[in-house]
């Protein structure tokens, strides 16, 4: 069953009766509805690239948030080869929000990290919704050293409304965790490609995102705060979250003119929750041409261009 968004819910109507119409024909081999329910289908198609060719921040920010839309799980078991999963930060605990270990891309050995939300109510639970806790980004500190000491280039899918903020975290230390991700991320000299998938939520992203490539989903989002909290702060009103998402300019499109993201990769036509397949290709693509990109790099080279591509950040776009 399709999960509409708000904004869905014309084409919710008319894909429903197109359904309707062929389950009223499997009932009865009588009827002839085929050229009806194409009729449906095509009103659908028309209405679904309407939608989907003018989203305004806020929708871009519902469709990032989809329920169905392919998780980190997914695209590491899709893309890669041999995945080892490595377990806990060696100190505390095992945080399920952050997942990660060995693997080969296009039989290339490589690091890989993600934050998972989970599919499901259980696991969500499980998984903390992809919001990690200090032991998440320790645990992803570890990995990023493996992969420095073994010279592997390391990938990461980030995908996560922000770091946990609960009082547990912030006893062990959660801003620190996150500063010592987002520090080891500039100090490794292997190659590092960051992708986000889904939403890109405050340091809780950036810890995995200062990255020699960063690319976005053309309908992900990465914003210092979410729309809501943002409302919350300046207005008063998380009502006013549609506002708030204007003025984060929180867009894949947006970030690509202020140099924050490198590039852009196409979803399909209704968002990539609608051909997870497709998605998932279309980032594995781009992983490999951004790692072509810095083949034969030195880890001088890399962590000295690293350092001043986000040292650089604000210099471009001001202007518009």
């Amino acid at each position: 069953m399709t999960n509409y968004l708000d904004f869905e819910k014309p084409l919710a109507e008319i894909e429903g009766k197109a359904e309707e119409l062929r389950a009223m024909a499997r009932a009865n081999e009588e009827m002839d509805v085929e050229s009806e329910a194409a009729a449906l289908d095509k009103k659908a198609a028309e209405l679904l690239k309407e939608l989907y060719g003018k989203l305004t921040p806020w929708r871009k920010c519902q469709v990032a948030r989809h329920p169905e839309r392919p998780h980190c799980r997914d695209y590491i078991k899709t893309l890669f080869t041999e995945y080892t999963p490595l377990a806990g930060d060696r100190n505390f605990a095992d945080d399920h929000a952050v997942m990660g270990g060995l693997a080969r891309f296009n039989d290339t050995p490589v690091m890989v990290i993600g934050h998972e939300k989970g599919h499901d109510t259980k696991s969500r639970i499980l998984h903390n919704f992809g919001m990690a806790r200090p032991e998440g980004y320790r645990k992803a500190v570890r990995l990023m050293d493996l992969a420095d000491r073994f010279g592997l280039p390391l990938i990461t899918l980030v995908d996560t409304a922000g770091a946990y903020p609960g009082k547990g975290a912030e006893e062990r230390g959660q801003s620190e965790a996150i500063a010592r991700s987002t520090e080891k991320c500039l100090q490794i000299g292997v190659p590092l490609i960051s992708v986000i998938i889904g939403e890109g939520g405050s340091g809780g992203a950036v810890a995995f995102a200062t990255a020699d490539r960063v690319a976005m989903l053309e309908h992900s989002i990465y914003s210092v705060i979410s729309p809501e909290g943002c409302a919350s702060i300046l207005w008063k009103d998380s009502e006013k979250m549609r506002e708030a998402a204007e003025a984060l300019r929180l867009t894949a499109q947006d970030l690509e003119k202020l140099g924050v993201t490198d590039r852009i990769i196409r979803e399909p036509m209704g968002g990539a929750h609608r051909d997870r397949a497709s998605t998932i290709d279309a980032v594995g693509a781009a992983i490999a041409s951004m790692l072509a990109e810095l083949d034969g790099r030195s880890p001088k080279k890399l962590i000295k261009d690293r350092r001043k591509k986000f040292l650089d950040l604000g210099s471009k776009g001001l202007a518009a």
